[in-house]
């Protein structure tokens, strides 16, 4: 059997045993970077995070992560006690602490904080907001394109726990992933209420057919900053690109199919539920975007 790969597969790096990590405005030493058994994120996911990668010195489309870190915590009634200008420099301070400069990846984590008694009520979180920024040397490094299997885990109505949220709380997704890897895939493909192709547990997801880019219309997925990107580039480039229902038929057969996220950018994607995707390997339209995107970084 092919070897099993993730998305987030990075080069490993010694350097990351040595890492600073942000914790409530201390850096501290990774083995020493730990919260309360009594924090709201350990005890019931209730926290709000971004990823976010550096390129030669700058964090990519920092204003956009920043955004939407806002927008979520607001969405939960969560405080995160800290302006724009106080994260950046929490960024830039950990940035300079670990000697970073290029290929290195942050997770930005706040949450609730810490509870004083161990039950799920928002007003037992009594101390403020933890908030934690771990950062890694991190080069992305896949062999080969990834493999993906449609799951039974569906991302649901906003009603319930909204999928456009980058919360804490990732079971559904994690519990996608373990099918997926059940059935001898690398991701889960997951679909959206309605039977139509979505998102997969960790990334959002596109399919090429006749030289169109096609993404799901983003009601029930996180819209991404990568994805959006992605869209801005085909307009821009001509390359026809539609927000859209799509049914698993059309993703069998797509000539191309690819992820996008912040950690890998545009990951070519060789087969769907056993069926190939174009020739397995990464197609022209895909290759196109990613070079786009690459330019986009750099300037």
């Amino acid at each position: 059997m092919t070897e099993r790969i993730t998305t987030h597969q990075a080069e490993d790096d010694p350097r990351n045993a040595a890492i600073l990590i942000h914790v409530d405005g201390r850096l501290v030493p990774r083995a020493e970077a730990v919260v309360s058994v009594y924090d709201s994120g350990f005890m019931l996911g209730d926290g709000v995070w971004e990823g976010l990668r550096l390129h030669d010195g700058r964090w990519s489309f920092l204003d956009e992560h920043l955004d939407r870190l806002f927008e979520a915590a607001k969405a939960l009634d969560l405080e995160i006690g800290r302006s724009r200008d106080e994260i950046v420099t929490a960024l830039e301070e950990t940035r300079r602490a670990n000697r970073m400069e290029t290929d290195a990846h942050a997770r930005l984590m706040v949450t609730r904080g810490v509870k004083v008694r161990p039950f799920q009520h928002p007003s037992l979180s009594r101390s403020g907001p933890t908030f934690v920024i771990i950062m890694e040397h991190s080069r992305p490094s896949l062999p080969r394109p990834v493999r993906l299997a449609t799951v039974p885990h569906i991302r649901g109505l906003p009603m319930s726990q909204d999928p456009k949220l980058n919360s804490h709380s990732k079971l559904n997704c994690v519990l996608a992933c373990i099918a997926a890897e059940k059935a001898g895939a690398d991701e889960a493909l997951m679909l959206d209420v309605h039977g139509f192709v979505n998102t997969t547990n960790a990334c959002n997801f596109f399919i090429v057919r006749g030289g169109e880019v096609w993404t799901s219309t983003g009601d029930y997925c996180m819209k991404g900053i990568t994805r959006g990107k992605v869209i801005e580039i085909c307009r821009a480039a001509g390359i026809p690109v539609f927000e859209k229902n799509f049914s698993l038929v059309e993703a069998y057969g797509a000539d191309e199919a690819f992820l996008t996220g912040t950690f890998g950018a545009q990951t070519p994607v060789s087969e769907i539920d056993g069926r190939p995707i174009g020739d397995g390997r990464m197609g022209p339209v895909t290759a196109r975007i990613r070079q786009a995107y690459k330019d986009l970084v750099a300037r």
